[in-house]
């Protein structure tokens, strides 16, 4: 029953992270649809990218959030049911990967950094703030996102092997890392032609039709 009621809780938390708040703000908000436009990702810094702060603050904090939730509720509801830290980690895992590929909308999701943000902190509150502070001075100093998400995603397993050890958080934040990097693979090139996108910095505004000739 154990594995039954663990399996539960992953698929519970995948079906969390699934929800797309970037898109699902922007709808509410009338908003563009941010895999339309900036660098198509439905992430809270693409939403800033619209010029909106107020959708791109909630779709921060709403995807934290679903990576907070789940955690929280293996953790204070399933010890009954025999699931312990290691439910705890996949349950944040299975989160993360449900904002990776949504499956409400068709897989494409976003770049996980708020929803992993939220799982660390819900894990581990000196954990998440500790990758958090790491974001926050990367991107204070450089005004790139994905530099300060790729900083802080190299740092996250160090922070937790050094301070708690090895086990299956440290396993999961691995997981999450290694997965943060590779969805920010754009990103790196960019970075180092020089091309990416700082923090705040608006979308380009989409190229007008061409007239049609006369004649044509």
């Amino acid at each position: 029953m154990e594995t039954l009621y663990l399996v539960l809780a992953v698929i519970g938390a995948y079906l969390i992270g699934s929800l797309s708040f970037a898109v699902i703000v922007s709808r509410v908000m009338g908003l563009s649809d941010p895999r339309t436009y900036g660098s198509n990702n439905p992430g809270a810094t693409n939403v800033l990218r619209s010029g909106n702060k107020t959708a791109a603050i909630l779709t921060l904090l709403l995807d934290a959030v679903k990576g907070v939730v789940p955690v929280l509720l293996v953790r204070a509801c399933g010890e009954p049911f025999g699931l312990g830290e290691g439910a705890v980690a996949l349950a944040g895992l299975a989160a993360f990967l449900g904002h990776l590929f949504p499956v409400f909308f068709r897989f494409q999701g976003g770049k996980g950094v708020a929803t992993a943000a939220g799982v660390l902190l819900a894990i581990n509150p000196w954990l998440g703030l500790a990758t958090l502070a790491t974001w926050l001075i990367v991107a204070f100093f450089t005004r790139y996102s994905s530099l300060a998400a790729l900083v802080a995603a190299a740092f996250a397993p160090f922070f937790q092997l050094l301070g708690w050890g090895p086990g299956a958080t440290l396993g999961a934040v691995l997981v999450m890392s290694l997965l943060l990097v590779w969805r920010h693979a754009a990103n790196i090139r960019k970075l180092i032609e020089g091309k990416e996108s700082k923090i705040g910095q608006k979308s380009s505004p989409a190229a007008p039709a061409a007239a049609p000739k006369k004649g044509a």
